[in-house]
């Protein structure tokens, strides 16, 4: 929300249903589940419940589990971090600084993205973009602290 709450973890806890038909195929080519092996990963689907659990609960009253896939993959869509980073010549397989990586996304998000880095290394882990629970704007994220900004991170491929 606004007051920079996380918005995960809302009440009461959704009912995650097992995924099906295009959505399954289009959620296996475009949010793809590197974890896991393929086979486990669409049967399952560990990686896609555990983000309908954490995040979807907070806009449950407004979409419900296709609908949200649905937004998730549109966004995902609009804001393409991995083509805004090559065009700010941030590539896999180098090191760039914290504001390097965090200036590069702030340019299509107009606001702050939260750059994590793993714990046990200057490695890129993950870029979280934050929107209102109607996924109607973009927020400034809440930063996770995650990556040392005084080292370079490296962005693996």
């Amino acid at each position: 929300d606004k007051q920079g709450t996380m918005l995960q973890y809302c009440k009461p806890k959704p009912t995650f249903l097992l995924i099906k038909d295009k959505m399954l195929d289009d959620l296996d080519k475009n949010w793809i589940q590197l974890k896991y092996p393929q086979r486990y990963a669409r049967k399952e689907q560990p990686l896609w419940k555990y983000e309908y659990l954490k995040h979807a609960s907070c806009c449950q009253k407004v979409y419900d589990q296709n609908t949200y896939f649905s937004l998730a993959l549109r966004l995902k869509d609009k804001f393409d971090l991995l083509r805004t980073l090559q065009i700010h010549q941030i590539v896999p397989g180098s090191s760039y600084t914290f504001k390097e990586i965090f200036d590069a996304i702030k340019t299509v998000t107009q606001t702050d993205p939260d750059v994590k880095c793993k714990k046990e290394a200057p490695e890129l882990y993950e870029i979280g973009i934050c929107f209102t629970p109607n996924a109607d704007s973009l927020i400034p994220c809440r930063q996770s602290n995650t990556c040392d900004k005084s080292k370079e991170i490296f962005f693996r491929s």
